[in-house]
């Protein structure tokens, strides 16, 4: 059975897609106090781990899966545009601080390959990614590079060779490394609203 841990938890958006989907939700970080009694309430066995910025992923119970939308705020086009060099969506760079812990702490148990946890990482954030940073778009160029040296080999993700990121797209690095990403809108799935998202896996 998967297992997985919730980064930037709120209220159990993550956690509720996995129990439905027959995955185990261990862990969790959130700061905020309601949040955190909404998750309690509702998935009364998930671990609360606390601060990000506190966490050392070699210490946290090894996950299959590690879930994320970090803070959207520098990143959308409603605000400030500080992009990942602002305080708050600067925070994806913890995930990425955390996912590599966990995996060289899996190594060190003796695991290889693709049984090294995590073996997931999904992060989920506002199509202003795509615009944000200088030059335009430069945010999401790292956030795709940073992701795919998770794999360990050395990459170089250029930007689009004419005109903006699509809302879809791919990367493979060798044999064992892939990543992808779509733009999905909430209101295909139920919600009386436009609600578009970045889904990257």
């Amino acid at each position: 059975m998967l297992t997985m841990g919730s980064l930037f938890d709120g209220i159990g958006g993550f956690p509720l897609a996995a129990v439905r989907n027959g995955i185990v939700p261990v862990w969790a970080s959130e700061i905020e106090a309601f949040p955190i009694r909404v998750t309690q309430k509702h998935f009364p066995d998930m671990i609360h781990v606390g601060d990000i910025t506190k966490l050392n992923g070699a210490k946290l119970p090894p996950v299959d899966i590690i879930c994320g939308g970090s803070p959207c705020q520098d990143l959308s086009v409603a605000g400030p545009r500080s992009g990942l060099a602002g305080a708050r969506s600067g925070l994806f760079m913890e995930q990425i601080r955390i996912v590599k812990e966990m995996r060289a702490a899996d190594v060190q148990r003796g695991r290889t390959g693709v049984s090294i946890r995590p073996r997931l990482l999904c992060w989920e954030n506002v199509p202003g990614a795509f615009s944000s940073g200088s030059p335009k778009g430069e945010d999401f160029r790292i956030v795709l590079e940073e992701i795919c040296k998770i794999s360990g080999c050395p990459v170089h993700v250029p930007r689009p060779h004419t005109g903006p990121w699509q809302p879809a797209g791919r990367i493979r690095v060798g044999d064992s490394f892939s990543l992808a990403f779509r733009v999905l809108d909430a209101q295909y799935w139920g919600l009386a609203q436009r609600r578009a998202r970045v889904f990257l896996i």
